[in-house]
């Protein structure tokens, strides 16, 4: 038996629960320089299964951080989605084919499907290389957190006090840890620990719908088994999803006497893959379906919608993930969205850290993600309806017709795909003046568009150049820079931008250049421009000076101020080290940009 002795340690970020969230977490705060933390209370990682949809929205902020080349090797493209509804003749047949994803600035637009376990090894490969890891298997036992308030505002104390079980400890070692925290971040999954230690409550509510899933290689007459498939039979709903090698997942519907005990309870033991097989099979008729092969991996499950009723404790201890948020998986929005959590955390964790911004910077998270997880499950709540909703037949006209099927999935493609995630004004949301660039809406992700460099005139992507590294991205759209009066106007808002009272010397820290990234775009064309035309602070290396036009083979760029909406005299575009868009501001608008800063973060 081990001695129970006790160690302690601190940490700035301690993050307990290593699935999609956490490990999303603790990458981000790796690499942003952070002293992190994260453990898990299983042995290994997840081999199979579990969540595997990918959304449009996340292979762009895999991009961010250099991981969606992984994404592309590994994981299967879904481009097609088909509808199957009962056949007059008995059975199911085809009622329609349509785009998987209908979001029409997705960057790229289907969606992918790789097993948790694969995506989590991504985000494992990258932690590595900033020398952290999950450490397993460890619980927390207990947590306090101090009620001191000058303790919980100075964001260099450890107000959290973390009392660690290490479970496969030698001989002799201890098996007690205490953490000292600054931050403790709970993604500890829907039955989170965390959230019961502080009283969070989930709100919301369970549906009586039952799925049973099944990872399996097919074998099949079933024309649609590669791509997504929403079928709706008189014998209950199945979706397809094709995934990586041969496999494919299959959600069916089943009904109660098949999996539910006499307590209301789902009991495994009353159906196994063999019974959802049989259930696929009548769901399918007249196609069918079986496997020659091991089934990969199964579970059982009825569709829960609940939100957490808060996201934080004192912006000391706060959950992400399917701890604060529970939905059914048929839209692919669980991990989706808990990646998107901790995406949204771990930049503000690292300002409050560095000491640029106030701890009140923290109270976004709540307000941003708590907001869209409410959306989410206000969509799932008709999608899963829907979705699990009798097919509308002759005899059944209150059903489920595919028209209106059709019209829903459709509809929130821009919300099931992540692209039309629209956060709301706050400190580091601002609209006011939103008509200088029209279509790059404030408060939703920056959008894709292909301009040339003007040094060499290389097609660049933007997204690629606004990496999540934690620094802020100042876009000067400077309008014409081969036009003499517009380059004045942009000489003089470089010289003030130069000013030490300008936002750039005032929340620089010593170092403007790891705060914020210039990059200038203008409207000249590339026979007339030179780099070396704009001032040197807007090209503070050659690759960051760009221009609105085609490559030199008319294959690439061009119309990006048409698409983005921005006024000839100029823009001034802020994006947040997530992607989302700030702010806007004509040329003259630097007070404004000031204020925007002043409101969050902490001047030199």
């Amino acid at each position: 038996m081990p001695i129970a002795l006790t160690k302690e340690s601190d940490v700035d970020v301690l993050v307990i629960g290593a699935g999609p969230a956490g490990l999303m977490c603790a990458m981000a705060l790796g690499h942003a320089g952070v002293n992190v933390r994260i453990i898990d209370q299983r042995p290994d990682t997840v081999k199979a299964g579990h969540a595997d949809g990918i959304q449009p929205r996340i292979v762009e902020v895999f991009q961010s951080y250099g991981l969606a080349d992984r994404l592309f090797k590994e994981a299967v493209q879904v481009h097609m989605a088909a509808f199957y509804n009962p056949s007059p003749n008995g059975g199911i047949e085809r009622t329609d084919r349509a785009p998987d994803v209908t979001a029409p600035t997705a960057r790229w637009a289907f969606e992918m499907a790789l097993h948790q376990g694969g995506i989590e090894q991504i985000f494992l490969d990258s932690m590595a290389t900033k020398g952290v890891k999950v450490e397993r298997p460890i619980m927390p036992t207990y947590i306090e957190l101090s009620q001191d308030e000058a303790k919980l505002k100075d964001p260099t104390s450890h107000p959290a006090k973390v009392v660690l079980k290490h479970l496969d400890v030698p001989e002799g070692k201890p098996d007690t840890e205490i953490v000292y925290a600054k931050f403790v971040i709970g993604c500890d999954g829907a039955h989170s620990w965390i959230r019961r230690q502080f009283g969070i409550t989930m709100e919301g509510e369970q549906t009586e719908y039952i799925w049973g899933v099944l990872d399996l290689i097919p074998d099949t007459d079933f024309p649609d088994i590669r791509n997504r498939c929403a079928v709706h039979s008189h014998n209950g709903s199945c979706m397809i999803i094709p995934r990586e090698g041969d496999l494919v997942r299959l959600y069916i519907q089943l009904a109660d006497k098949d999996v539910v005990d006499s307590k209301g309870r789902i009991d495994k033991s009353k159906a196994g893959p063999g019974k959802i097989m049989e259930v696929a099979n009548k769901s399918l008729y007249p196609y069918s379906i079986s496997t020659s092969h091991e089934i990969d991996w199964w579970t059982l499950y009825i569709i829960g919608q609940r939100v957490a009723n808060s996201y934080s404790v004192h912006e000391r201890v706060l959950i992400a993930g399917d701890a604060c948020h529970t939905h059914s998986p048929k839209a692919g929005q669980g991990m989706n969205a808990s990646m998107n959590d901790t995406h949204n955390l771990a930049w503000k964790l690292a300002y409050v850290l560095r000491g640029w911004a106030d701890i009140s910077l923290l109270k976004t998270y709540e307000f941003e993600r708590r907001k869209y997880a409410q959306d989410l499950i206000d969509f799932d709540k008709r999608f899963a309806a829907l979705f699990s909703g009798k097919p509308r037949t002759e005899d059944n006209d209150n059903g489920v017709s595919h028209e209106e099927f059709l019209e829903a999935f459709q509809t929130f493609g821009l919300f099931t795909s992540g692209i039309g995630v629209h956060y709301q004004p706050s400190a580091i949301v601002n609209p006011k003046h939103q008509s200088f660039a029209s279509n790059l809406i404030i408060g939703q992700r920056m959008l894709p568009h292909i301009f040339i460099r003007a040094a060499d005139s290389r097609p660049v992507e933007i997204q690629d150049l606004l990496p999540s590294d934690t620094r802020y991205k100042v876009l000067v759209f400077t309008g014409d820079t081969t036009d003499k009066s517009q380059l004045q106007v942009v000489k003089a808002l470089a010289d003030e931008m130069d000013k030490p009272e300008s936002f750039l010397k005032r929340f620089a820290h010593g170092n403007p250049d790891a705060v914020f990234n210039i990059l200038s775009i203008s409207s000249a064309k590339k026979m007339r421009s030179n780099y070396t035309d704009i001032p040197p602070l807007f090209r503070s290396h050659w690759s960051k000076f760009l221009l609105d036009d085609q490559d030199m083979y008319k294959r690439a760029g061009g119309g990006g101020y048409e698409a983005y909406g921005i006024d000839p005299r100029g823009a001034i575009v802020i994006v947040r080290p997530d992607g989302y868009i700030g702010m806007v501001a004509p040329l003259n608008g630097l007070q404004d940009i000031s204020a925007y800063f002043s409101s969050f973060m902490v001047a030199s």
